[in-house]
């Protein structure tokens, strides 16, 4: 299996109240995956791309919910949500 780019795996943090309780209580961190991602491959991704260390990661994924685009039935895309723990000392800041 070739690697995978790591930016191409982390799409984007998602930052809202629940990742920053988050961030305070449990030192998690919230992203947007590629779908296709396993844990390892977020891992290694977060890893490299903010030099910490991670030592667990939980993923959620989200089916694409049906609507109407006028008067057309479509859906949303399918998406993926990671949880990523970092080990103490080491912490990740989005805003500058």
């Amino acid at each position: 299996m070739a690697a995978i780019e790591p930016y191409r795996i982390l799409l984007a943090p998602r930052i809202s109240e629940k990742a920053s309780r988050l961030a305070d209580a449990h030192h998690q961190v919230v992203f947007t995956v590629w779908p296709q991602a396993n844990k390892m491959q977020v891992k290694q991704a977060v890893e490299q791309c903010f030099d910490v260390k991670v030592s667990a990661v939980r993923i959620c994924r989200y089916q694409g919910k049906q609507r109407i685009f006028k008067q057309v039935p479509g859906r949303r895309k399918h998406w993926k949500k990671a949880y990523v723990t970092l080990m103490p000392g080491y912490d990740i800041n989005f805003v500058p």
